[in-house]
Parts: structure tokens; sequence; C-alpha cells
């Protein structure tokens, strides 16, 4: 079970990276319908991968899978991590609530096309910087460092 938690949490990485990558570009300038429609596939796929993470690294932490909850929680890698997390979180607001009235609208409407994007496209490319600056935080954490900080 720890090998397919971790497996599954490993995995889903590339896919979320190259998921908020694609929106990222796909919401560069005004979209247009076929951009439009990327955005979507690849915000369903970045959604996909924050499920797979969230779920398994909670497994990992906090369900007697890895190091116990005592190493995670008096571990400042891990701390750092989270507060990376809660921030992508937090940035994800906007992007999601956007694209979900696009959805709604490009539903009801086939001309629909949402205007400029730049500002949700911006925001992706910082959570995929965020994601690797959890990776080096993850590398850290696997190898002890940060531990008993707290």
């Amino acid at each position: 079970m720890r090998w397919m938690l971790a497996f599954i949490h490993l995995l889903a990485l590339p896919i979320g990276f190259a998921a908020v990558l694609a929106r990222a570009r796909a919401l560069r300038g005004a979209p247009d319908r076929a951009a439009l429609h990327r955005a979507f596939e690849a915000d369903t796929w970045w959604g996909i991968a924050a499920l797979l993470w969230i779920g398994t690294g909670t497994m990992r932490a906090f369900g007697g899978f890895e190091k116990g909850v005592p190493y995670y929680m008096h571990n400042l890698a891990f701390a750092m991590k989270m507060v990376l997390l809660l921030v992508i979180l937090a940035l994800e607001v906007a992007p999601m609530l956007a694209l979900i009235r696009w959805r709604i609208a490009a539903r009801r409407d086939r001309a629909f096309l949402p205007g400029t994007a730049d500002g949700l496209s911006r925001i992706s490319y910082l959570q995929a910087a965020l994601v690797i600056a959890m990776v080096a935080l993850a590398t850290a954490l696997a190898r002890g460092f940060g531990a008993n900080a707290f």
C-alpha cells in the first residue's frame, strides 16, 4: 500500500504540472473557441491531479503509511510544503470560478468567448512554479531536512 500511495502521489506530478502549464498557454491573450476547449480540458486534469495529490498525500502523512504524524508535524520542510499548497489553493479560486462560469456560458452560447484571460494565465504559471518548489521541499522532507524544527 505504501508503494501504491507513493506511486499515485508522484504520478500526479507530471499530470498536474503539464495540465497547469497547458491551461496557462491556452488562456494567454483572448482565447478562441479551440483554446477555450483546451483550457477546460487542462483544467479538468489539473483538478484530477490535485485530488490525487491531496488524497494520497493526506493518507501518506496522516494514515500511518509513512514516517508517522510526529515526523511531519515537527518538520519545517513539511510545514513549508503545506504553506505552498495553501497558496496554490488560494490562487486557484479565481481561475476555478472563472472557468466554471465560462463552461456554463460556453454550453449555453456556442459563440461565447471570455475576452482576455491573461491574469488567469499568469496565475497558472505561478502555480506551476510553486509546484516545482513543492517538489524541492518534498525531496528535502524525504531526506530528513527540517526534522525536529518545532
